[in-house]
C-alpha cells in the first residue's frame, strides 16, 4: 500500500478527474479522503492506493499532469501520522450497555448517542486500531458502520510544501 498526499485546487470536478486516473489505470483505491487545507481555494487529497512501487510512480507521473493538481507527495508510513474515523452503533439489547461502555474505555472511544437499545461510539486511529475495536463489538452486535479514508501529515517540522 502507498499513500499519496495530493494538493489541489478547490473545484467542481476535481476529484472526478482524479479518481478517473486511477480507473483508467486499473487501480483500487484503497481509501480516499479530501478535505480544505489552512490556504483558501486548496484541498487536500489523502490516497491509498495498492499497487507496486513502479505503477504507483506512473500514476504519480499522470496526475502531476492534471491541470488542478498543484503538488504530491508520497507519504512513508515510517515518517506519517495518519488516522481514521469510525462511527459504529452498537445494539445493547442482548449483551447490554456495561459490556459496550467497557469496550469504549479501553480504546478511549467517545460516546456521541444513546438509546434505549443502542450505544453510537466514535473513534479515530489507525486503521488496525479501528478493525481491532470492530472486532470486539461485532459479537455484541454492530447495527451500522461508517469510517472516513486516511488523513495525514508527516511528522516533525517537513511539511508538503518543503
Amino acid at each position: 500500500m502507498y499513500t499519496l498526499s495530493v494538493l489541489v485546487d478547490d473545484k467542481a470536478g476535481v476529484l472526478t478527474r482524479v479518481a478517473g486516473l486511477f480507473a483508467r489505470r486499473g487501480f483500487n483505491i484503497a481509501s480516499l479522503a479530501v478535505g480544505g487545507t489552512e490556504q483558501h481555494g486548496v484541498s487536500r487529497m489523502t490516497i491509498v492506493v495498492d499497487g507496486d512501487r513502479a505503477e504507483v510512480e506512473q500514476v504519480r507521473k499522470q496526475l502531476d499532469k492534471l491541470i488542478d493538481v498543484r503538488k504530491i507527495e508520497q507519504l512513508e508510513m515510517t515518517d506519517t501520522l495518519g488516522r481514521e474515523l469510525m462511527m459504529v452503533k452498537v445494539s445493547t439489547e442482548t449483551q447490554g450497555r456495561a459490556a459496550v461502555l467497557e469496550i469504549a474505555g479501553i480504546f478511549r472511544a467517545n460516546i456521541v448517542d444513546v438509546s434505549l437499545t443502542t450505544v453510537t461510539l466514535e473513534m479515530t486511529g489507525t486503521a488496525d486500531k479501528l478493525r481491532a475495536l470492530f472486532e470486539l463489538l461485532e459479537p455484541l452486535g454492530v447495527v451500522e458502520l461508517t469510517r472516513t479514508g486516511m488523513v495525514a501529515l508527516q511528522r516533525g517540522e517537513k511539511t508538503i510544501y518543503d
